[in-house]
């Protein structure tokens, strides 16, 4: 039927319509993102209520409506939301990047492949337990902010593009700088840090995972501050992202 059609997406968020309805948000591979009723989930007796939860990884049969299009069958792909809803550091990391996304997202029925990709990749990186939590979502975030065009500039000048590394960063502007364009109000980042984003970019995971509690802080404190420098306001999750088990877990190797 023309009025039908299917995508797999990931579940961003959720929230209540009526007494036994959810709107749930989906970031989709084809459709970009998609914001659908889902009829009678609520009750103990829907048959997907629970396929339907923040950062589930589903297949979805969409019925088009008039303004807003329903769900009409759902099948999971990745049970992703098990793991992450039993750990809270996970779920704190997952619950930023599925804001994130949202933010990223804007424009409903966009298609935006790639960031749907990073989010299925992060998520399922989270869920499998194998690496820092921490320092996947701060990858996460500087993928994003490349697929959004606001990579920040590490290993050469955000300015004149002069060939690093260079000492002063400047969020608001792009980054790296050299003695010649450096502004008021930059930091100063250690050689350390300015490696570690640069392995969380390029998906250099031995270099990241050998990097050491202070380096992990300082760099996670310079890509939160470039990314909300950017979507103009504050993630909202953020706050509680949970970070302490990470640096006790990087001691202890």
């Amino acid at each position: 039927m023309v009025n039908l059609y299917r995508d797999t997406g990931v579940v961003l968020r959720t929230h209540k319509l009526g007494e036994a309805d959810r709107i749930v948000t989906l970031l989709t591979r084809r459709h970009g993102k998609v914001r659908a009723v889902a009829k009678g989930v609520r009750r103990t007796s829907s048959r997907f209520g629970a396929r339907l939860e923040p950062f589930g990884h589903v297949d979805v049969q969409f019925y088009t409506g008039r303004s807003l299009d329903v769900i009409t069958q759902v099948e999971t792909v990745d049970a992703f939301a098990l793991p992450l809803v039993a750990d809270y550091q996970r779920y704190t990391a997952a619950s930023a990047i599925a804001e994130t996304a949202d933010r990223l997202s804007a424009e409903e029925g966009e298609p935006v492949l790639k960031l749907y990709m990073l989010v299925v990749g992060a998520l399922r990186a989270l869920a499998s337990g194998e690496r820092d939590s921490s320092l996947i979502l701060d990858a996460f975030f500087l993928r994003a902010m490349a697929y959004a065009g606001w990579a920040p500039a590490i290993t050469e000048c955000a300015r004149c593009g002069l060939p690093g590394p260079h000492k002063a960063f400047s969020v608001s502007a792009g980054g790296s700088m050299c003695p010649d364009c450096r502004v008021p109000g930059c930091v100063h980042p250690s050689p350390e840090v300015l490696t570690l984003l640069a392995a969380l970019l390029h998906g250099e995971w031995p270099v990241a995972e050998a990097s050491l509690p202070v380096p992990r802080r300082d760099a996670s404190g310079l890509v939160a501050a470039h990314l909300q420098w950017h979507l103009e306001r504050q993630l909202r999750s953020l706050p509680l992202v949970e970070r302490r088990a990470r640096e006790t877990s990087t001691q202890a190797q």
